[in-house]
């Protein structure tokens, strides 16, 4: 079942908010298999102000962070666990390679397949481009958890 998001429904599904939410739109998400999402990079972003003067380059690490982003909504839809206050924890990081720049001005698309999944451990592959060009790919590890008390 495919399905799309708008940011009222992304923010049921994750706890992130501005300026660390990095998922704009859902385009398509087929539970427990893939999700596609987009994230819209434009020049008011903070990092921008820093990352660097002159040539306006979206962190790596930022990348990773939107296609984790994506990959928790992934995760905690799957699980049917909107709205039930549980997290997406970072566990692992692997083979990540930044292929090309992303600068202001381009929409991001994030593509994140499941690779495993193990009752709240899932593993994900996740490739970043813009205009089909990949910026990023990665493997990552993620834990669904239940908030700190």
């Amino acid at each position: 079942m495919s399905d799309s998001y708008d940011i009222p429904r992304i923010l049921k599904a994750l706890p992130h908010r501005y300026p660390m939410l990095l998922v704009d739109r859902v385009t398509e998400l087929v539970k427990g298999e893939s999700i596609s999402a987009i994230k819209a990079v434009t020049f008011n972003e903070g990092f921008f102000q820093g990352h660097f003067p002159g040539r306006p380059i979206m962190p790596g690490v930022l990348q990773i962070e939107a296609l984790a982003q994506a990959a928790g909504i992934l995760g905690i839809e799957t699980l049917d666990l909107a709205d039930s206050g549980k997290l997406v924890y970072f566990m692992a990081i692997e083979n990540a390679k930044f292929r090309a720049p992303v600068e202001p001005g381009c929409l991001l698309q994030l593509d994140v397949a499941f690779t495993q999944q193990r009752s709240k451990i899932c593993k994900f592959d996740g490739k970043a481009s813009v205009d089909g060009k990949v910026t990023c790919d990665v493997s990552f590890t993620a834990m669904i958890a239940d908030p700190p008390s």
